[in-house]
C-alpha cells in the first residue's frame, strides 16, 4: 500500500488558513480581521468602530485583553438611541392613520 504524499491531515490543511499578527473583532455582527501595529496597546475595528485593549504574547502575536469600555459604551448608547428614535417614528406613523 503506497502513501499518498498529496493528501494532508486536517491539521495540515487548517494550518494554511491561520493568520498570525491579526485578531478578529469580537462584535458578533462584525467579526472583521484586524491587523494592529506591532506593540500597539489598543486597536479599533475599522468596520464597526469597537476598540480593544491588546497584549502581545510575543512581538508578532497579539491577543485581545478586553474592550475599551468608554468607547464601546458610547457606540452602544448611540445605537440604542437611534433604534429608540426609529421605534417612536414608526409608532407615530401607525397612530396617525
Amino acid at each position: 500500500m503506497t502513501i499518498e504524499s498529496a493528501k494532508q491531515s486536517a491539521a495540515e490543511n487548517l494550518r494554511k488558513t491561520r493568520t498570525f499578527g491579526k485578531i478578529r473583532c469580537h462584535n458578533p455582527s462584525c467579526m472583521e480581521r484586524i491587523q494592529p501595529e506591532p506593540g500597539a496597546q489598543r486597536v479599533k475595528c475599522p468596520t464597526c468602530g469597537m476598540e480593544y485593549r491588546l497584549f502581545w504574547v510575543n512581538p508578532t502575536l497579539p491577543r485581545i485583553r478586553g474592550p475599551v469600555w468608554e468607547v464601546n459604551r458610547e457606540i452602544a448608547e448611540k445605537t440604542f438611541a437611534e433604534k429608540q428614535a426609529a421605534k417612536k417614528e414608526s409608532a407615530g406613523k401607525k397612530g396617525g392613520r
